[in-house]
């Protein structure tokens, strides 16, 4: 029998799946670059669509996150809108943002990247599982 319900795409059912506690996943936008040695599933179908926070919202009842990291840069680059719907979005996580280099330093022991189509810039995150 197929799925019916919940997350039908089964590229990220098993990133999801093979994440375990304190494992990361990266959640980016549409203009991510590659990282050789770290998985891709690739949901972008156009420019701004499904987006980021359109993703969080599909896996978080279906995996535990308890941390989320973002480039600071993200705050300097966004506005009060975009910024503080982030925030809501990570309601009962704990959200940190640190400079970019550092956030890119934690994209290589993760142990996936979804890549979304959103275009907002640095909305990239990384979800910390609990």
């Amino acid at each position: 029998m197929s799925l019916q319900q919940g997350i039908l795409n089964p590229g990220l059912l098993s990133l999801l799946a093979r994440a375990r506690h304190t494992n990361s996943i990266v959640l980016a936008d549409c203009d991510f670059p590659s990282w050789p040695g770290v998985e891709t599933v690739d949901v972008s179908l156009t420019r701004g669509f499904p987006t980021v926070l359109q993703v969080l919202k599909i896996i978080l009842p279906h995996w535990r996150c308890g941390a989320a990291f973002m480039a600071k840069e993200f705050l300097e680059h966004n506005d009060r809108r975009t910024r503080a719907a982030f925030v809501r979005a990570c309601r009962g996580m704990e959200l940190q943002f640190e400079p970019h280099a550092e956030f890119k330093r934690r994209i290589p022991p993760a142990v996936g990247i979804i890549r979304t189509g959103d275009a907002t810039i640095y909305s990239n995150m990384v979800l910390l599982s609990a």
